[in-house]
């Protein structure tokens, strides 16, 4: 059976409330998913959206609303496990002056769970950066556009690099690599994804070292190991780069997942 809730600011959502924002691209949110009733980072989620409505409306919502509507969601949907997406827009939207006080809403979805590909994956080397890469907003073609075009050229994704030469985040997911010793995190502009700020906590708990530098594709080596990391996964291995192979060491995954099982759960119902 297919899962399918939706609900707005804390209520069974109607035809009537969602024809306005079946297109509106002035909006951003975060992704989880629920297993046995709970979420690893929500604090990470809470921030993100936090953060999020500050820079595109000014305000933000406390978290007790979000949260109150998450829980509202989840019970209503009956569900153990799910993937739970937490959309929040303004009035008035897209293409209009903000006025003094713009009211915010709260779209909440409950869907099927999400698994994520086995892998290991093959990269496209793409050319893109985000604009506002630090929210995650709503709208964004590129990802897709760059999947598929990947998928056509023999890629099962694409990874970005932007104006510099470094390679920063793939289309839906993080990139972190591994040279045997240190989890390196890229030095660019990208989207901070919560599973890659609740591996760095664990990661530092576990005493596993980390750091941020640059990696260009020129600088890719079978000496290093890439993975992909979302909401869905703490890490797949990924085999290409561009025309790269890299290493696949199994210690990389086998830290990741460690570091991803250590995380406080925090019950939506």
């Amino acid at each position: 059976m297919t899962l399918q809730i939706t609900h707005l600011n804390g209520n069974l959502a109607t035809v009537s409330d969602l024809a306005p924002l079946s297109f509106a691209g002035y909006a951003h949110f975060t992704a989880m998913q629920m297993r046995d009733h709970s979420v690893p980072g929500l604090d990470l989620h809470l921030a993100r959206l936090r953060q999020a409505s500050d820079t595109l409306f000014g305000q933000h919502l406390p978290d007790e609303q979000i949260t109150g509507y998450l829980r509202t969601a989840v019970e209503a949907s009956e569900a153990a496990d799910a993937s739970v997406t937490c959309f929040i827009t303004s009035r008035p939207g897209e293409f209009a002056p903000a006025g003094e006080s713009p009211e915010l809403d709260v779209l909440i979805k409950v869907t099927d769970p999400a698994d994520a590909p086995a892998g290991p994956l093959a990269l496209d080397v793409v050319r893109h950066e985000r604009h506002l890469p630090q929210v995650k907003h709503v709208g964004e073609v590129s990802k897709t556009f760059f999947l598929r075009r990947a998928i056509e050229r023999g890629f099962d994704d694409a990874a970005f690099v932007d104006s510099a030469g470094r390679l920063s985040e793939a289309t839906i997911w993080n990139l972190a690599f591994w040279d045997g010793e240190s989890v390196i995190w890229p030095e660019a502009e990208y989207l901070p994804g919560v599973t890659m700020q609740i591996l760095a906590r664990r990661l530092h708990c576990l005493g596993v070292p980390q750091r941020t530098g640059t990696i260009r594709a020129a600088d890719l080596s079978e000496g290093l190991s890439a993975v992909v990391m979302n909401s869905w996964t703490p890490g797949i291995s990924v085999s290409r780069i561009g025309d790269q192979a890299m290493d696949r060491d199994s210690k990389f995954i086998g830290l990741l997942n460690e570091a991803y099982v250590a995380e406080n759960r925090d019950g939506l119902t």
